[in-house]
């Protein structure tokens, strides 16, 4: 069990929350200092946030309000709305608000690939007034047969609406119209306006914002207790460290970097092995003198719940897990280790012997200057409610499961 000295000791190797480069070094001071009503550009209001940076964090906001923002760039602007969480009510408006334009409808290159298309970068769709909110829904995420579609070309925005969405672990398809002041109602209504160009560095900014917000250690059913340290970034997203015994971080550690699975981890799901590598992994942290399990928020391998309940129905229609990603417009594996590495770093952990089957992780990890020392496999049972999955990891994404694919037959 944890004693006090060594969670004092375990205390003192957690250095302070450390300042975000974005926000220039952190708040200080407690006044509003700068000339009255105009903040924009003073170095006191740079320590909340840059401007591009607060503005594409206003974006995501409004996204999950389901409510349009303006995209713009040196060359253009666009009204873009998502389609996820649209109703008829709200496509009605959207259209109104865009007159005398009509909105299309803006895939990824891998959707319109579903749709039929030959595609290799985002693609714009026309969509007719008949269309209602379901039929978008549906050209957005169903499994639908070949059918003719007119293209349209679009801006320049494009990737940068796609990646906004992404981050607001929406579907990417959106509904777009070209902006103007003299020609829709938007600047009257006060929608947000954000940079196209501050979108891609979003995610890097969000990464060196993280903070240690709380920790404190907590008992756990392995003969151990852990120290759980709670992380916090400017996309509101709260990854965890669960520190099992008392590890070295002057040392190789053994850690799991492990996405969040609702339904593995907390309801036992049996379509998934993500449960089963939970507990395998706090298992053998207990028995090997302790460790570290970075819980990160990457539902459906970065997807989202909804997006990941999604791909489970494309599942039962005969995809398998890599396609269903695809078909939703999805890369096959949206995730990206970068806030691993800084909740190691900011832990003083530099060096890891890691608790995996998928390489992809021992690849970030290195890219980024972590020392991994090595691999520990983490086989589960193969049952079959989760054979078919497991398959689809171990084949198409290169996950090194051993055990299951000497059993495998060429059918599967």
């Amino acid at each position: 069990m944890l004693g006090g000295v060594i969670i004092s000791a375990l205390s003192r190797r957690l250095p302070p929350p450390l300042p975000s480069p974005a926000s220039g070094g952190g708040i200080k001071g407690g006044g509003c200092a700068g000339k009255r009503g105009d903040m924009s550009g003073s170095a006191e209001s740079d320590r909340f946030g840059k401007a591009d940076q607060v503005a594409v964090e206003r974006g995501l906001a409004e996204f999950a309000a389901s409510r349009p923002v303006i995209l713009t760039s040196r060359s253009e602007s666009a009204l873009i709305l998502p389609v996820d969480g649209l109703t008829d009510a709200m496509l009605a408006a959207f259209r109104r608000l865009c007159t005398p334009a009509r909105p299309y409808l803006l895939i990824t290159a891998r959707r319109a690939r579903a749709l039929g298309l030959d595609a290799a970068g985002p693609t714009g769709l026309a969509v007719g007034e008949l269309y209602g909110a379901a039929v978008l829904l549906s050209l957005a995420a169903d499994q639908i047969p070949s059918r003719h579609f007119d293209r349209v070309a679009t801006g320049e925005t494009a990737g940068a609406a796609i990646a906004l969405a992404k981050l607001a672990r929406l579907l990417p398809a959106l509904l777009v119209a070209p902006h103007s002041p003299n020609r829709t109602g938007a600047d009257n209504v006060g929608f947000i306006r954000v940079p196209a160009h501050a979108v891609p560095l979003f995610r890097r900014a969000a990464m060196d914002s993280l903070v240690i917000a709380a920790e404190t250690s907590v008992p756990l059913n392995i003969g151990f207790g852990a120290r759980f340290v709670v992380f916090r970034d400017r996309l509101g997203g709260s990854p965890v460290a669960v520190i099992v015994g008392s590890p070295d971080f002057s040392q190789p550690v053994a850690v799991r970097l492990h996405s969040a699975c609702l339904t593995g981890d907390v309801f036992g799901s049996r379509r998934c092995d993500c449960g089963d590598q939970l507990r395998m992994a706090l298992k053998q942290l207990a028995q090997h003198g302790g460790g570290t399990i970075l819980y990160l928020e990457q539902e459906g391998r970065g997807l989202g719940l909804a997006n990941k309940i999604r791909a489970y129905a494309l599942q039962e229609s005969g995809l398998d897990t890599v396609d269903a990603n695809t078909v939703l417009g999805f890369e096959d594996d949206e995730r990206d280790y970068g806030i691993a590495v800084r909740m190691l770093q900011m832990l003083g952990c530099t060096r890891v012997r890691l608790l995996t089957n998928n390489p992809a992780k021992l690849e970030g990890l290195s890219a980024a200057g972590i020392d991994v020392s090595g691999r520990v496999p983490l086989q589960g049972p193969v049952h079959p409610d989760n054979r078919r999955y497991l398959a689809a990891k171990a084949m198409r994404a290169g996950h090194k499961l051993d055990h299951l694919l000497g059993t495998l037959s060429d059918k599967e």
